[in-house]
Order: structure tokens, then C-alpha cells, then sequence
């Protein structure tokens, strides 16, 4: 009992004392992500089971990432990593899983975060750190906390001025550090035991409590050597629970709730950091308090219910869902909670709205029309404490009721007919349930798939802020790896599926039973709109016969090619019956300027926004 309530001292300590990161935030008091309390509070028991073969560091790192919510690692071998390798392999309760590139690793750690509160890769030295760096900035961007872990040189290279393979030739090993200081909150270096133990648990510790990526680079010669701070079990993570100055919060509640009562149309609106706020059940307890329409703005689809009675779709300017930009851009008032505002979510800055009306609510600071501003205040405290202030208002949903008109179904396509994207869309929608979740790369089907209506518990994610091409492929690995219950359905466009094919290769192995429609139009359509030209066109690929040579007649794989509306129902019947535990593809073949309406009027705008000439005061004349 001595021994734990030291360990138990020494972690609340460190944390205070040793944390030197970059954040979003000087706060503090963040909250560990959507699933990582549960998974560390259930590991307790467990993990007091157990005793280590070794008391190694590859152990103890094992053994945190168990405790973290961590049963899956994506990795790729190389000769600096190989041993750290072993000892997770080692670890019986750990999943190690071997990808085919770096690059996808991350995007595999990106979207199993998204499922599990928290997700972790494996690479080597430079070359492998290096290309899974664009991962690591978009989880960053998206506030996912993935733990990369980077096999480093020996630690008796350090400082010998000699120069190793995989590097770029200098014999100064900081590059790859300097690197991920731009999109981590915290990197260390462990190339001594010393203060390993300290520099691997104040890693994860601070990932969980920021919500962003971390950096540990493991020196290769380390991971199997035992050493007296292992030795005993590691005490599981006990991370102060997030609080907000309570003098700052009730002056938000106050100045808020005094804002929009006096209101005649108010709204409400999620976004994306609703997830790293912990915050939409509160989110939800306001709407259900006030009765305001609630609406998610684009990459926040999925964090609301959408079978909510005030639910009336996602808001993105001009390319929102029916009567939905309306109703919010008319509102008299509007409350965004944890939103992202970029030339992307704002449709090139077209947004109309006006800040002298709006309330934003972000993690944790609260501003109120041009001003005043709260700090230390968390997003889930004050949003619980506004639904006990707001009066009920409905008029803002009852015009929505009053106006809103059901979508029209689109023309029918004739039975041999070319298949349009509509139409795909319209049959995907049929396939959802609590069982699903969809995953949505960038492209049309960016447009395409926030139209589509979620049932209670579906899931739903895309990248919207980092939107880097061929990101779903990973994610999709990732995601359904971390909730092999939910059927992943993916939505792909050829020219992102060309940047990472290769992983599919990788769902095989894993036994996963995702549905990938691969969208064929012949290029890059969403650069089309934006600004054509001959480079937006890419080699066609016999998709289904790729897939078919990856799958090479090991474990349960389907494909199907179609051209119209007939063949894909038959080919989503055979997807969702007979081969229902297998992974299935289906390549969709649809025409190059077949697109969304939304599309074409994001491309002109932000045509437009990435034309605007230079300012005359930046200009040489």
C-alpha cells in the first residue's frame, strides 16, 4: 500500500513538473477523450492479474497502452524498431498489425482514435517517421490523440558525430525530432533508462489529456533491457479530472443565458470539437432544455443524433442540407459549440452570419458576441449549466416546420441506364443502421454523404480540416478494427483510392468485413470544380482486378464492377446476404462530370477565394 500511494503521488506530480508541449491550449484541464476513462478504469483489475515475463521498457510500454485503450497497434518494420516489435508482440493482450506503408499506419491510428478515444503507431527511424508524418499532422488537425512511436539509433551513437542509414546523411539525428514538433504536443527522446519510465508515461498521459499526437523515440537498443522502475506493475493512469474556474462559469451562464433569452429565433450549432469537449450528451440536455433547432455543422455529422426531434441537418453555407442554412444564417441568435471555421466549412467565407450574434463555445473559453470572453471554462460544464437557464423558444424550429419541404427523389435511372451518383447514394442510404458507420474520403462523396440520414448509433467520419486524399483507406482499417461489431462502409473516389490501395491488403489479413464503394469517374473531380485541367485526369485501374490480385485467393474477399442501378442492387444484396462476413468491393462506374450541386458551388467559391489577387500593400510597385 506504501509503495502504490507514492507511484499514485509521483504521477500527479510529474505531470505538473516535466510537461514541456506544445498545445492548443494553456489550459490544463482538458479531459481524456471519448473512451479512454472506461478503458483505463476496466484494465485496473485486469492488468493487476498479470505479471510481466521481464521488466522491460518494451513491457512497460506495452502494458501503458493497454491501459490507455490501446488493444491495436499499426506498425511497419524496420531495423531500428524491430526489437521494440517483439516485446509488444509479446505482450498477449496486444494486436500488433502490420501495414504496408507508414503513411497508412497513421491514417489506420487516425481512425481507430476516432472510435476508441485514442489510437498508436509503430515506424523506424526518419524514413519511416518522416512518411508517417502528413498522418500525424491530420490527426493534429482533427485534436485525435495518436501515440506515434519511432524506433531510434542506438544509444551509443548519440553524439559520436557518425551517420546512419535511413537518415539524411548529416549526423545530427534531431530532424526527425524537429519535424514532429510542428504537429505533436509533446515529443521525447528515450535514449537512456534513466528516465524512461517518466518520459513514456508523461507521453501518453499528456496525449490523453490534450487530445492531440504525441512522439516517442525509443532508442533500438533499449526496449529489452530490464531495469529496476519497471519492475513492479505500473500503477494506471489517474488523470485529474478537467475542472473550470467556477467564478468564470457562472459569469458565462450568466451573460449567455441573459443573451439569449431575450432572443426571438435562436439556434443551436454542433461542431467538431463536441468530441475532444466530451460535451455532446450536455450539447444535447440544452436543445432538450430550450427547444432551439439543433443542426452539426459538416465534420461534426455523427456526434448529434439525428433522429433528435429538433434535428435539422448540417450546416454549411450555401451547400447546407435543405432549410437548414435558412434557418440558421435568419436566426436572431446563434450558439456554436467547439465549431472550426476555414475557408472550407465557411464554403470560401461565405458564411452569413454576423459575430455580434453568435455565442462560441469552444473547449474551454466561452465568447459572447464581439466580447465579453470566459477562459477556464469547460465546454461541458457550461452547456450543463445553460440548460437549466435558457427559457423554451420553439419558434425558430416551428418556422423550419413551416417551410420545410421533403427532399425530391432523383429520376429514375432506365434498367441498362448509365448509373449516376445520386442514385448510389440513394441505395447506400437503404444499407445503414446502428450496425454501420460510414467513412467518407475527400471528393464528391465529401457532398454526397452528409446528406445521407444516420439512424441512432450509426457512425459517421471524414476529414474535413485536414482533407488529405486517400485518407479513408487507413482510417477505414482502423475503424473497423477498433469496433469489428459496426460494418464499415466506405465511400472512395478513384483518384484517393490510387494513394493507398495497398491496405486493403491489410483489412484482409485483419479478417474485416468492410463494403468499399469505389467511385470511378477517371480523376480528381473535386479539383475539377475547383480548377480544371489536364492533371486532374488519372490512369484508369482495372479496380476490381487489383483487389483481386491482393486478395490472391487468401481470406474471404467479393468484388463487383457495375454500371447502373440494376447491377448495384443486385451487388448490395450479395454484399449485405451471402457475403455479408466478407470484405466486398464494388466498383461503381459513374461519368467524370457527374457531381453534387454542392461541389460545383464549393469549386466556384473557392475558385474564386484562391484567385483573389495580391493585397496592392504586399504588392513590389
Amino acid at each position: 500500500m506504501v509503495f502504490l500511494s507514492a507511484v499514485q503521488m509521483f504521477q500527479y506530480t510529474y505531470l505538473s513538473k516535466h510537461i514541456h508541449h506544445k498545445s492548443f491550449s494553456n489550459n490544463l484541464t482538458c479531459t481524456p477523450p471519448t473512451g479512454v476513462v472506461s478503458a483505463i478504469q476496466t484494465s485496473v483489475s485486469l492488468m493487476s492479474l498479470v505479471k510481466p515475463p521481464r521488466s522491460t521498457l518494451g513491457g512497460h510500454l506495452a502494458r501503458r497502452l493497454l491501459q490507455a485503450g490501446v488493444t491495436d497497434v499499426f506498425s511497419v518494420p524496420g531495423d531500428f524498431n524491430l526489437t521494440l516489435l517483439d516485446h509488444l508482440i509479446a505482450e498477449p493482450r496486444l494486436n500488433v498489425i502490420g501495414c504496408c506503408n507508414e503513411l497508412n499506419a497513421g491514417y489506420a491510428a487516425d481512425g481507430y482514435a476516432r472510435s476508441r478515444g485514442v489510437g498508436a503507431c509503430v515506424v523506424t527511424f526518419t524514413v519511416g517517421g518522416l512518411s508517417v508524418l502528413n498522418a500525424v499532422a491530420g490527426a493534429y488537425s482533427e485534436n485525435l490523440p495518436v501515440i506515434c512511436i519511432v524506433g531510434g539509433p542506438n544509444t551509443n551513437d548519440y553524439g559520436t558525430n557518425k551517420i546512419l542509414h535511413h537518415t539524411i546523411g548529416l549526423p545530427d539525428f534531431s530532424q526527425e525530432f524537429r519535424c514532429f514538433q510542428a504537429v505533436t504536443c509533446f515529443q521525447a527522446v528515450v535514449n537512456n533508462l534513466e528516465d524512461a519510465h517518466e518520459l513514456i508515461d508523461t507521453s501518453i498521459s499528456t496525449a490523453l489529456k490534450e487530445s492531440k499526437p504525441v512522439y516517442i523515440n525509443i532508442s533500438c537498443n533499449l526496449p529489452a533491457i530490464p531495469h529496476p522502475t519497471f519492475s513492479r506493475q505500473p500503477v494506471p493512469f489517474s488523470l485529474p479530472p478537467g475542472l473550470s474556474n467556477q467564478m468564470g462559469l457562472e459569469a458565462a451562464v450568466d451573460a449567455a443565458a441573459e443573451f439569449l433569452n431575450k432572443t426571438v429565433k435562436p439556434v443551436l450549432v454542433g461542431g467538431p470539437k463536441l468530441r475532444v469537449a466530451k460535451a455532446c450528451d450536455a450539447f444535447l440536455e440544452v436543445s432538450d432544455a430550450c427547444g432551439y433547432p439543433l443542426a452539426v455543422m459538416p465534420s461534426a455529422k455523427g456526434l448529434v443524433p439525428e433522429d433528435h426531434p429538433h434535428f435539422i441537418g448540417t450546416y454549411w453555407g450555401a451547400v447546407s442540407t435543405a432549410f437548414c442554412a435558412e434557418i440558421v444564417e435568419s436566426a436572431d441568435a446563434y450558439l456554436f459549440a467547439g465549431p472550426i471555421f476555414n475557408d472550407l466549412s465557411c464554403v470560401g467565407y461565405s458564411l452569413l452570419l454576423k459575430r455580434e450574434k453568435a455565442i462560441i463555445v469552444q473547449p474551454d473559453r466561452v465568447v459572447i458576441g464581439n466580447g465579453p470572453s470566459f477562459g477556464c471554462v469547460l465546454m461541458k460544464d457550461f452547456l450543463k449549466a445553460l440548460s437549466k437557464r435558457l427559457q423554451r423558444n420553439t419558434t425558430a424550429y416551428d418556422n423550419y416546420h413551416r417551410i420545410y419541404v421533403p427532399e425530391g427523389q432523383p429520376l429514375k435511372c432506365e434498367p441498362k441506364a448509365a448509373l449516376r451518383v445520386n442514385i448510389a447514394f440513394q441505395h447506400i442510404q437503404k444499407m445503414l443502421s446502428s450496425e454501420t458507420a460510414v467513412i467518407t474520403d475527400a471528393g464528391d462523396s465529401w457532398f454526397d454523404s452528409p446528406k445521407l440520414k444516420l439512424p441512432k448509433g450509426c457512425g459517421f467520419e471524414f476529414q474535413l480540416q485536414y482533407g488529405s486524399i486517400g485518407w479513408s483507406v487507413g482510417a477505414t482499417l482502423g475503424y473497423a478494427q477498433a469496433v469489428p461489431n459496426k460494418r464499415v462502409i466506405a465511400c472512395i473516389g478513384d483518384g484517393s483510392f490510387q494513394m493507398t490501395a495497398q491496405d486493403v491488403s491489410t483489412m484482409l489479413r485483419c479478417e474485416q468485413r468492410s463494403i468499399i464503394f469505389l467511385f470511378n469517374n477517371g480523376g480528381y473531380t473535386i479539383e475539377a470544380a475547383i480548377h480544371d485541367g489536364p492533371y486532374n485526369v488519372i490512369k484508369n485501374w482495372n479496380y476490381t482486378g487489383l483487389v483481386d490480385a491482393i486478395h490472391n485467393g487468401e481470406g474471404k474477399c467479393w468484388t463487383a464492377k457495375v454500371h447502373c442501378e440494376k447491377e448495384l442492387i443486385e451487388a448490395i444484396e450479395e454484399a449485405t446476404g451471402g457475403k455479408k462476413d466478407c470484405l466486398c468491393f464494388i466498383e461503381v462506374i459513374v461519368h467524370k462530370d457527374d457531381t453534387s450541386k454542392e461541389l460545383l458551388k464549393l469549386g466556384s467559391r473557392l475558385s474564386f477565394v484562391n484567385s483573389r489577387p495580391p493585397n496592392p500593400r504586399y504588392s513590389w510597385g
